[in-house]
């Protein structure tokens, strides 16, 4: 048989593809690179170029399963496109309806993680607990360590939950915001880091 680019054979680079395939669909949620890697044994490039291939399978044969690629990780996922037949037969709880509310919220940490509480409520001018808490417990955020100053308070980041929900491989993919917006939360958030160190 031919050596692949992988430098293999074309049917190791098969069975390859097939251990990938099975772990990912047996775990049922993401898996980072490095430990797929580790459980093929092959190195982090040739699994991703493996992963690759996979991904550009499940496109081109318009095959209901998809793999997305999310920060790191990969996971197996349902094609889009066939949701409603799936719903015909699945019983699945509609997604939760954000509220302007949390939308703000989600939309401060995920163009300024990792974000304080604090550092929220500043910038929207108002409390944002019940925001906060909603998106932690509906996993589109997540702490993300502590602030080094006064107090250590808790660091919020978006999680891959969010990524998946909203369609995207990593927050880079985020559609930009006005520069303007941007130094509006910036000079907020300077100021209450600095009110802290003052206290």
């Amino acid at each position: 048989m031919t050596r692949d680019r992988l430098g293999g054979t074309n049917m190791e680079e098969i069975q390859l593809r097939g251990a990938l395939e099975a772990i990912l669909f047996a775990v049922g949620k993401a898996v980072e690179v490095e430990k797929l890697a580790e459980a093929i044994g092959c190195d982090r490039g040739q699994t991703e170029q493996l992963l690759a291939q996979l991904a550009e399978q499940y496109e081109s044969g318009r095959r209901g399963i998809r793999l997305k690629r999310l920060e790191d990780s990969y996971q197996l996922c349902t094609g889009e496109e066939y949701y409603d037949c799936l719903m015909r037969i699945v019983s699945h709880p509609p997604k939760n309806a954000l509220t302007d509310a949390q939308m703000e919220v989600l939309a401060i940490v995920a163009y300024k993680q990792p974000v304080t509480k604090a550092q929220i409520d500043r910038i929207r001018g108002v409390k944002s607990d019940h925001a906060v808490n909603r998106l932690l417990e509906w996993n589109l955020i997540e702490e993300a360590g502590r602030l080094n100053a006064p107090g250590h308070p808790i660091l919020f980041a978006t999680s891959r939950q969010f990524l998946q929900r909203f369609g995207i491989s990593s927050p880079a993919e985020l559609p930009p915001i006005s520069k303007q917006q941007l130094e509006h939360w910036e000079e907020d958030v300077w100021r209450e880091v600095q009110g802290q160190r003052k206290e």
